[in-house]
């Protein structure tokens, strides 16, 4: 029988990334990449994803969602297991291959996805760094930060300290108002240049691990719905945990795994690695 996404966008065709893009992506820790996705691509997509929001959230499932911000936004992790449809999104070849570019790196794996909806009126979610969750030993990681709909700054766009991902750790604060209340004055005290962009559907930031990032409230009157995947390069070895928030993550999304080993659960596997 013939599968009732067979007929989906394949989201495989290579993008051409810009070396300027790169430089800048290398420079300031983040970069807007313009129709990463077209609009026939997210019109496909787009309403499997919100299905599966909107089955998570109403039911209350604690399968794929991650809980503790619910008001910053509504979050469901691993939407790839959670819908075959949506599963083709996130294993999508052209968005891991502009990864591993941008990374420098000949493979990636996932690490996990998320869907982020944040309501009308919604807050800004608070100054962070990604990295200090993941278990992980590299510090080539990357986050792809897509919107399901056209997005200006004043319906909750990301943020960037451009340049603080030189630095590595700055922070061991989870998300939170001291997380918000640390980085604010950091930003004041080193003089960090912050960029934020508008945004079309398809349209993609993407972020290293430690770029400290914040984001917009939702000053507008509809839900604003993104789409996220996190990748890492290939050969990446699992940290001792040094904190609960990263032994947390080890067990969610590293199962079975133990310091030491290679970064490579069934939850990680490669979505991109370029011919030999």
């Amino acid at each position: 029988m013939k599968s009732p996404y067979a007929d989906l966008p394949r989201l495989d065709t290579p993008y051409t990334l810009a070396p300027a893009d790169r430089e800048r992506f290398l420079q300031d820790g983040h970069v807007a990449i313009r129709d990463l996705a077209s609009s026939a691509e997210i019109a496909a997509y787009r309403p499997l994803i919100r299905d599966v929001v909107t089955t998570v959230s109403g039911q209350r499932r604690t399968e794929g969602k991650v809980s503790g911000y619910a008001s910053f936004f509504t979050q469901v992790t691993n939407v790839w297991r959670l819908h075959d449809g949506a599963l083709r999104f996130v294993i999508s070849r052209r968005f891991a291959r502009l990864a591993a570019e941008l990374l420098g790196v000949p493979a990636v794996r996932l690490y996990h996805d998320q869907a982020l909806f944040k309501p009308p009126a919604g807050p800004g979610t608070p100054w962070h760094q990604d990295q200090i969750y993941w278990p992980l030993t590299t510090r080539r990681t990357v986050t792809m930060w897509m919107p399901l709909m056209d997005l200006t700054q004043a319906m909750g766009t990301m943020v960037f300290a451009s340049g603080s991902h030189h630095e590595g750790a700055l922070s061991g604060l989870a998300i939170s108002s001291d997380s918000n209340a640390f980085f604010s004055g950091l930003v004041r005290e080193r003089g960090f240049v912050l960029t934020s962009y508008d945004l079309a559907a398809g349209d993609a930031t993407f972020h290293t691990g430690w770029t400290a990032h914040a984001t917009h409230p939702n000053a507008g009157s509809v839900e604003r719905e993104v789409m996220t995947i996190i990748y890492y390069e290939d050969g990446a070895t699992i940290m001792e945990p040094d904190s609960p928030m990263r032994q947390v993550d080890l067990e969610a999304f590293h199962p079975g795994q133990r310091s030491g080993e290679r970064a490579a659960s069934a939850l990680n596997p490669i979505l991109f690695s370029a011919p030999q």
